[in-house]
């Protein structure tokens, strides 16, 4: 095998391994589908409970990073829109307040907040 051959195979090679090691897996946006404006109203609101200091930071965006593991964006949203409309008073509150739907998916999502406040704060 000629030399220029061996070096088309190497820059093949290193080619394929460079695109493989460089991008991100596929499954990362699976993991990682939390826009970043929904992690900063989170991390917003979370600093504003917590103290506005640089260790609220940290353990706020921590919280966050934890809840985005356990619960899919969508369902996220599901559960923050059904603890919106829970407080609004008459027949649409109970509406959200009584719908199995409703408490399944706000239950998830305060198990994903304890966990959160388990690993920290």
């Amino acid at each position: 095998m000629s030399i220029s051959r061996w070096k088309a195979l190497l820059a093949g090679a290193m080619l394929g391994l460079w695109i493989t090691y460089s991008s991100p897996p596929a499954f990362a946006a699976e993991i990682n589908d939390y826009p970043t404006s929904a992690r900063a109203d989170y991390v917003f609101a979370c600093m504003k409970a917590n103290g506005e200091t640089h260790q609220a930071l940290e353990r706020c965006s921590c919280s966050i990073d934890v809840i985005a593991s356990l619960v899919p964006y969508e369902r996220y949203v599901d559960a923050e829109t059904v603890m919106s409309m829970i407080q609004t008073p008459g027949n649409l509150g109970n509406m959200f307040r009584a719908t199995e739907f409703s408490k399944k998916v706000v239950d998830d999502l305060r198990r994903a907040q304890a966990e959160a406040e388990i690993r920290c704060f």
